[in-house]
């Protein structure tokens, strides 16, 4: 049965068909990361420690997406796994800054050649310069609705 009239169509919604593409890569992506004991926010978070030696847990829950209390479990799981050294005392304030040590930086070269399959799978159908097309338009996309790209 078809819809007629202002609704939104999903064949052709373009916020439907991120939500779907966020799906099947959230998919892909933990069905990669399961076998090597890591979700994606755990991923996630060597990954941005890796680019940004230092980040407090305020800021890591922020760039993982998850609260404050659900990035501390994690981040003491990673200490007592030895993935991550947090100093004992903060240099100022309250935060305490969180660096990667060898083993995590070990188990994060491994996801991250997993995760870069998985999105090089996701743009197989796509030549070099419909990939660029595509990632410039999608920043685009995020910009103007956080407001910065208008």
């Amino acid at each position: 049965m078809s819809q007629d009239g202002p609704g939104i169509h999903l064949e052709t919604s373009v916020g439907y068909l991120l939500k779907e593409a966020s799906s099947a890569l959230r998919s892909a992506m933990e069905a990669v990361l399961r076998p090597l004991g890591m979700t994606i926010t755990h991923y996630s978070c060597l990954e941005l420690l890796k680019q940004r030696p230092g980040l407090s847990n305020s800021e890591l829950a922020r760039g993982t997406f998850v609260t404050r209390q659900s990035m501390n479990v994690l981040l003491q799981s990673l200490e007592r796994d030895g993935l991550v050294t947090r100093a004992e005392q903060p240099e100022s304030g309250r935060a305490l800054p969180t660096e990667l040590t060898d083993a995590g930086r070990r188990q994060l070269a491994t996801a991250s050649a997993a995760v870069r399959g998985v999105e090089d799978r996701m743009k197989s159908g796509m030549d070099g310069a419909e990939q660029a097309v595509f990632a410039d338009l999608l920043g685009r996309s995020i910009a103007s609705l956080r407001g910065d790209g208008v």
